[in-house]
């Protein structure tokens, strides 16, 4: 049974059940003084705890989807290299291999019609300079479809869930393509390609969207094979101003990083929640193999002091309160900025670093994006 099966869950909450009420049960037995009776109610006590934090556990990565299998879970599993297998188009780039499909829920969705929904489709992105790969999920809005747009591009925006969320989280708890369809529908968000997918693509690493030396190449990644795999399967526009980058907690930090890093590949980027400096803890390889140099560079602070500010748009939203520092590091952050760097910031009065706090704050920030993206020769 895999991990976020419902029988794994329910087997383990009625474990914990049973052992409590077996605690409860045996502890007049156990109330001696003996050293055996000491070991007995050491062992129910730790055997019960066991239980009920496996059951939490469970309950907490269905929910959130931090884990999607055991191997995800334990890092075992195939972690050997990438070989490549899809077809490329004319020019010789890799083509995006599409895996499965899913509807579109809410928004105003219309049945399965892709005139009238869009389409999302479950895709593979395999990198052919990095070797590296991953999976996620792609939207094309309804007008991909209608024949009036048959030999229209369309802008794209890759989005990136936080580590070690996965990219079903972006259909499923955030809703994306539910989001940007009634946007669509209330004349508030012009048609965009959405590439949804997780920061790493290198896991169990979080690579943080780092170029990692004799490692993941993951900024490579991101920048290069994913832009180029996306324009050789759909008809989205090659123009830089036509392309973004948005994520929420660490896809956040990898929007803001890879922006101010590749100005003429993301011109645009939308951080929600995200933090302004690589994380620092057991899930993290090392990022820099003892570069200060490397290791400044991914501090966005850093970079806004001791290096030119890249020609970009960015949006930071987040709350207020509840959320560690993040209104205080937002703040220094936006006062750091100057020409040709601009920066815009939305916050709530309130809220956790959570899905229910970025469902509320999509809205606005995908309308943002959608009026600083342009193809170029067609009307926004």
């Amino acid at each position: 049974m895999g991990l976020t099966s419902h029988k794994v869950l329910a087997l383990t909450v009625l474990i914990a059940v049973v052992m409590m009420a077996g605690t409860v049960w045996l502890w007049p037995r156990l109330a001696k003084k003996t050293w055996q009776a000491v070991l007995g109610r050491i062992g129910v006590l730790l055997a019960t705890q066991l239980a009920v934090l496996a059951a939490l556990g469970l309950v907490a990565n269905n929910y959130f989807a931090f884990y999607s299998s055991w191997d995800d879970l334990l890092g075992t599993g195939d972690n050997g290299p990438v070989v490549i297998q899809n077809k490329a188009d004319a020019s010789g780039r890799l083509q995006v291999e599409t895996i499965g499909h899913a509807a579109v829920q809410g928004g105003g969705a219309l049945g399965r019609d892709p005139k009238q929904s869009g389409e999302i489709r479950e895709i593979r992105i395999d990198g052919a300079t990095t070797r590296l790969s991953t999976e996620g999920y792609v939207y094309l809005p309804p007008q991909y479809f209608q024949p009036e747009y048959a030999q229209k591009q369309f802008p794209a925006v890759i989005i990136s869930t936080g580590f070690p969320g996965i990219a079903k989280n972006l259909v499923t708890r955030l809703n994306y393509p539910g989001a940007a369809l009634k946007l669509l529908q209330e004349g508030r968000m012009q048609p965009t390609v959405m590439v949804m997918v997780r920061p790493s693509p290198a896991l169990p690493a979080d690579t943080e969207c780092e170029d990692i030396p004799g490692g993941a190449q993951s900024d490579a990644y991101f920048t290069k094979d994913v832009p180029s795999a996306i324009q050789a399967s759909f008809r989205v526009s090659s123009a830089p101003q036509a392309w973004a980058f948005m994520g929420n907690s660490t896809g956040g930090y990898c929007a803001l990083k890879l922006a101010m890093r590749h100005p003429d590949v993301f011109p645009t980027a939308v951080s929600l929640s995200g933090y302004y400096n690589a994380a620092d803890d057991p899930t993290v390889p090392d990022l820099f193999k003892g570069s200060e140099q490397r290791r400044n560079e991914a501090d966005l602070m850093w970079r806004l002091k001791n290096l030119p500010q890249p020609k970009v748009s960015v949006l930071l939203a987040g709350t207020k309160e509840g959320d560690g520092d993040y209104r205080r590091d937002t703040e220094a952050f936006v006062a750091a900025v100057n020409p040709p760097m601009k920066v815009s910031y939305s916050m709530l009065q309130t809220g956790g670093h959570n899905f229910e706090t970025w469902s509320k704050l999509l809205p606005s920030s995908l309308e943002w994006l959608s009026q600083h993206l342009t193809v170029p020769g067609q009307p926004v």
